[in-house]
């Protein structure tokens, strides 16, 4: 099987050192660190992990994603062949650019400060859990059935009167989009300071 070579170009690399010193990245070295499916998949594991993690394990895993199967069914060859790539050329690079903390001596992996930075550039749980949608469309849902019982006169609802009823669903409306528009502020705030770090 041939190797290849997973090395960030010199102008890359010496940007990356580069941008150490400002506390950032450039978009060159992001995507040069993204384009390699092992490197997502390290940061993935580590996300996933919350933890420090031991090489071991981490390849191991990887392992198991790229042939398709459980971690018990792994030959040694290939839980090897990860295990060398991860350790000689894809860790010390997520350490350079700042990603990971990797302590080759020990064999512990955890995430760094400017793993923040690739993780907005990744599909990750986070994205598909902000659904704002389904909140307005269960608030619909639940008001237009409140406010049909009121205007029925289905008990209980009939010791309130129909305009409270449609006012207090007003107000739950007011009461979500104003939860929404916090919550995007912060996250704007958010990338935007994660994207000034990036040069």
């Amino acid at each position: 099987m041939s190797s290849i070579d997973t090395s960030l170009p010199d102008e890359i690399a010496s940007s990356v050192s580069d941008s150490e010193a400002d506390d950032g990245l450039s978009k060159d070295v992001i995507f040069e660190l993204l384009k390699n499916r092992r490197r997502r998949e390290v940061l993935a594991y580590l996300l996933e992990a919350e933890e420090t993690v031991t090489l071991g394990e981490l390849a191991e895993q990887i392992a198991a994603w790229e042939n398709d199967t459980d971690v018990n069914a792994l030959s040694s060859d290939q839980r090897k062949r990860v295990y060398v790539a991860l350790y000689q050329t894809h860790l010390p690079k997520m350490d350079d650019a700042g990603i990971v903390e990797y302590d080759q001596d020990r064999g512990l992996i955890s995430l760094a400060d400017n793993a923040d930075l690739l993780m907005m550039y990744l599909d990750t749980d986070n994205h598909k859990q902000d659904r704002w949608d389904r909140w307005y469309a269960g608030l619909s849902v639940v008001g237009a059935a409140f406010v049909g019982a009121a205007i029925l006169e289905v008990p209980p609802l009939t010791i309130v009167p129909t305009l409270g009823v449609t006012s207090a669903v007003v107000f739950a409306f007011l009461l979500l989009s104003v939860v929404h528009v916090v919550t995007n502020r912060r996250r704007e705030q958010s990338v935007d300071g994660k994207l000034s770090r990036i040069d």
